[in-house]
């Protein structure tokens, strides 16, 4: 009997066009495996929407707030239907980053310093000696996140306006020149190591993410054998000391530059990584021999409940 699976996608939150996107890849891709797919735009009424359908099992396309913290993982438990990704708590515990940042530090994964503060305060002086890096506690897709530069005499005055969609608390931490680098986590195997050079933008940024040409993955990144194996292992021990299930992807700065301090910092663990056209991990399984609808049966085939 084919399986019914239901393909959360959209939800209400600043991801919703990314998650929408990844929705419909994946649900394209899971209907040529075989499968019976049922697409579901996520509103409010999550809970009575599944209870009525009923599938099999639950691939989780949502992302950020509501996709990615713990809710929807919550809403599936209570109905005991399988699902793909972390479980309720490794999946809020990474959307927080401070949180997060003191589980995988403890792990014996290297962060960079930062503390939690008022966004008004964070726009009245500087919390910290720049260059720094304030970013919203709890969203994904770089929204929110504000570079503070060495020559900036003020911070950031967006912090002050009254339509500020991304909370009123920011993770100040100090800003790792380098390189951007990632690493993807398949079950208790990590994959391969990307680096990403960003076109036009000082960081990887949301156009950087999502906007064709916005980037340029390269991979294997070209780093120091040691270096390189060093991610990966950092990558599955950030992955395994949150509770991490199915596929993960942990994000790094490097700063190997010629007269660079060497720093290899984790900057934070993707629960729902993007599974778009010009997603990272779609891209590092295929160069680990995962073509796209494999890696799909793959976390179809560990979804489960209890994560």
């Amino acid at each position: 009997m084919t399986r019914h699976i239901a393909v959360l996608m959209g939800g209400w939150c600043a991801e919703r066009p990314v998650s929408l996107t990844s929705g419909a890849d994946c649900a394209k891709g899971l209907e040529e495996a075989g499968y019976r797919v049922t697409r579901v735009d996520v509103d409010r009424n999550a809970l009575e929407v599944l209870s009525s359908l009923a599938p099999d099992l639950v691939f989780n396309a949502l992302h950020g707030p509501f996709g990615e913290d713990g809710k929807i993982q919550g809403i599936l438990e209570y109905l005991q239907i399988p699902y793909t990704h972390s479980g309720v708590l490794a999946s809020a515990l990474a959307m927080n980053k401070d949180k997060a940042k003191t589980v995988m530090a403890a792990a014996g994964v290297p962060v960079a310093p930062s503390k939690i503060v008022h966004r008004l305060d964070a726009a009245r002086e500087h919390v910290m000696r720049p260059p720094y890096v304030l970013k919203p506690i709890s969203e994904g897709s770089s929204f929110g996140v504000l570079i503070v530069g060495e020559d900036m005499e003020y911070p950031p005055q967006q912090l002050y306006a009254s339509d500020w969609a991304f909370g009123d608390y920011m993770l100040a931490e100090r800003y790792v020149a380098g390189r951007e680098l990632s690493c993807a986590v398949m079950g208790d195997v990590a994959l391969g190591v990307v680096e990403i050079k960003t076109v036009g933008q000082d960081f990887y940024d949301y156009d950087s993410k999502y906007r064709p040409g916005g980037s340029e993955h390269v991979i294997p990144a070209k780093c120091k054998q040691n270096i390189y194996q060093n991610i990966q292992s950092l990558a599955l021990t950030a992955h395994e000391s949150l509770g991490c299930r199915g596929v993960s992807r942990a994000d790094f700065r490097l700063d190997d530059r010629i007269n660079g301090t060497g720093e290899l910092v984790c900057l934070e663990v993707n629960t729902q990584p993007g599974m778009t056209k010009t997603s990272l991990v779609p891209e590092i399984a295929a160069h680990a021999g995962h073509d796209f609808i494999g890696l799909l049966k793959w976390m179809v085939e560990d979804a489960s409940c209890d994560r």
